[in-house]
């Protein structure tokens, strides 16, 4: 059970899914300018560009059927596979044609003659890491994966304290954050800092990742630049004053989402996307009062700055800012992808509206909803909807015409997983002045036998079961009608997650903090 135990077929569908292209969207997508560097930067980048052409010739020499499955494994860890796109989708296609024998009950050889876990396995490091990484993978319902995680859990705790340092460190990172579940580029850092980890990949590859990993901080630098030049210039900061003003948070979403370097002027305007969302919920949840809120809901249903003569001046400003970034996603999308999407885009800020609405009654009206109007609402006041549809059409998606009526699983899940995280908090956002409600209160008040924790042990089921859902969707044949970005997209949201809304005890996100840090200081 040494590495070549990564062969189970999750693995391999992970492999095919996030390296190969969707042939409805095979056109090259016009996004970005290329990279522009400074003098000081010429020389990396330089090296970088000799560096890539070596790692090229050697997946170009790469055999083998393990050897190539491990190759590719490798340039994704590293985050430098959007590089090898082409030969990636190749090499993958020439193994499928070769019928690479991978049988679905793989894990049952390592099964004993009581259907146990063989015992000596506990011994096969190598083995139990790709075991538990692969148990990741579970589509919903598959015990054999469910046990294979617990054991491979199990037995790969004691190697945190009996291995030296770096070693100890790698066992602890892959334990707390599995890479199916983690943000590539995170992993990718931590690979980078640890000695132990990196000593499993080829130099060159290694290499090309730290190049690579410098230049993207260079271009993020200069993206979030951007975002809070946007926020200065907007004159919000002065109107709303009572509003959570956090350009990094805003930024760190879509930096996220859409990882690929050509996607910068995405990330720049879904960024004061995000922003909004937030604002907007600073509007409703902390300053605006009942009143005010049924004539802000109404103005942004009619989509006209006229209705918005009678509100307050800090709504009126708000208003005409969110006009004006969706009317510019709306002709970037015009001018890249032939069609005006503004219809689409507007309805998904009306409906967020109409859900802030909604919320903002309960709370005043100490109103505990049920359950299933509480995830009805609160699945589209979270915001994900809204982003992940602004990152369809961004992403060149057509119309269609009730994707936000019936929104694709593909949007769904990464929408509950990241309500119930934030449900689950023992803290809110130690920034944020007004109050949420929370699923925990509804399922107690549906539920008033159930203890505090029960009820949380019930929330944390059920994002093991959106998660669960979201690998199926993403590895299933339905998953063709969107882009791989896109369904990349719809992944980062979710391994997001954790990252912004993991709070400690002291109400901090030291997930967050890490995540920050790691992304940010030189490698």
């Amino acid at each position: 059970m040494q590495r070549s135990s990564w062969l189970h077929p999750k693995f391999v569908a992970s492999l095919h899914n996030s390296s190969s292209r969707n042939p409805l969207h095979f056109r090259k997508q016009q996004t970005t300018k290329p990279y522009h560097y400074n003098d000081h930067q010429k020389s990396l980048c330089l090296r970088h560009t000799d560096k890539l052409q070596e790692v090229r010739r050697i997946v170009d020499e790469t055999r083998g059927e393990k050897e190539t499955l491990f190759l590719i494994d490798s340039l994704q860890k590293l985050c430098v596979d959007y590089h090898f796109e082409e030969e990636i989708e190749a090499k993958m296609h020439s193994l499928y044609e070769k019928q690479l024998k991978i049988i679905d009950d793989v894990f049952y050889r390592f099964l004993d003659s009581s259907g146990e876990f063989m015992a000596s396995l506990a011994n096969e490091m190598e083995g139990l890491i790709s075991l538990f990484e692969a148990s990741n993978l579970n589509f919903g319902g598959e015990l054999m994966l469910y046990r294979a995680n617990e054991f491979s859990r199990i037995h790969l705790k004691p190697y945190r304290t009996s291995l030296d340092t770096d070693l100890a460190v790698h066992i602890k990172q892959i334990l707390e954050n599995p890479y199916h579940l983690t943000l590539q580029r995170f992993k990718a850092r931590q690979i980078l800092d640890n000695n132990t980890s990196k000593s499993y990949y080829n130099f060159n590859i290694v290499e090309l990742g730290k190049m690579d990993f410098t230049m993207i901080q260079s271009l993020h630098q200069k993206e979030l630049k951007e975002v809070t030049r946007w926020w200065k210039e907007s004159g919000l900061d002065q109107e709303l004053v009572f509003a959570r003003v956090q350009p990094l948070k805003w930024f760190i979403w879509p930096m996220t989402c859409l990882p690929n370097p050509k996607f910068s002027k995405y990330r720049i305007v879904l960024s004061k996307v995000i922003a909004f969302v937030y604002l907007l919920d600073d509007i409703f949840d902390v300053e605006g009062s009942l009143d005010e809120l049924y004539l802000f809901t109404q103005a942004i249903e009619r989509w006209d700055h006229s209705s918005m003569n009678s509100l307050p001046d800090y709504m009126r400003a708000c208003f005409k800012v969110l006009q004006d970034t969706i009317n510019e996603i709306a002709q970037i999308v015009v001018e890249e992808h032939g069609w005006n999407p503004i219809e689409y885009l507007k309805k998904s800020w009306i409906q967020l509206s109409k859900a802030f609405l909604v919320e903002a009654k309960w709370l005043i009206e100490d109103e505990v909803p049920t359950i299933d109007d509480y995830m009805k609402t609160s699945t589209i006041s979270c915001g994900v909807p809204l982003v992940l549809v602004h990152i369809y059409f961004l992403l060149g998606h057509g119309a269609t015409g009730d994707l936000l009526e019936n929104l694709p699983n593909l949007i769904s899940c990464p929408t509950r997983i990241l309500r119930l995280w934030d449900d689950l908090g023992s803290a809110k956002d130690e920034e944020q002045k007004g109050r949420d409600g929370s699923l925990l209160a509804s399922l107690r008040k549906e539920n008033p036998h159930w203890s505090s924790q029960v009820a949380r042990g019930k929330v944390m089921q059920m994002i093991e079961e959106a998660w669960e859902e979201l690998n199926k969707e993403s590895f299933s044949p339905s998953a063709s009608m969107f882009s791989r970005d896109f369904v990349i997209g719809c992944l980062n949201t979710a391994r997001m997650v954790r990252v912004m809304y993991n709070y400690n005890e002291e109400h901090k996100l030291p997930m967050l903090k890490e995540y920050i840090n790691l992304l940010s200081k030189q490698v």
